[in-house]
């Protein structure tokens, strides 16, 4: 199992290494990167592709093997699991309401901005009070999970 973490390990750090080649020395606007480029890429992106997905089988097999632990842990049942996701729904859908509330506000805002810029402060209680939608959304769920 630890061979495919350390694969999986020096995979990324392959990929990182060519970021940061690429990063130094870029690529200059219509030319053809080196001969290398194309199957280095292609061979670290397929090794940590295989490498993952056998670490998931492997891991699966493992997991079942073992036997089942003799403490006194919760266990996750079917409802518990049922009401941990109704617990996240408020903040999902208040996340996504302040997504859809903060993007008018900091097109208008900037908008104003720019042809008056005094009014920044104004602007910026605005938006806080868009984002304000989302922090109400994580507090319900904080005191539904305090129920549970």
């Amino acid at each position: 199992m630890y061979w495919l973490l350390t694969l999986m390990t020096l995979s990324l750090l392959g990929l990182i290494a060519m970021g940061i080649y690429f990063e130094i020395r870029p690529l200059s606007q219509g030319a053809n990167g080196p001969r290398w480029l194309k199957s280095t890429v292609v061979v670290n992106l397929l090794t940590f592709v295989l490498a993952q997905m056998a670490l998931l089988f492997l891991g699966i097999q493992e997991v079942m093997a073992e036997p089942v632990a003799t403490e006194a842990a919760r266990e996750i049942t079917v409802g518990l699991g049922l009401a941990m996701i109704g617990i996240g729904i408020p903040t999902a859908f208040a996340s996504i309401g302040a997504g859809i509330a903060v993007g008018p506000v900091g097109a208008a805002s900037l908008a104003v901005i720019a042809e008056k810029p005094e009014t920044f402060g104004r602007t910026l209680v605005y938006l806080g009070l868009a984002e304000g939608i989302a922090i109400y959304g994580l507090v319900v769920s904080i005191l539904l999970l305090g129920k549970l």
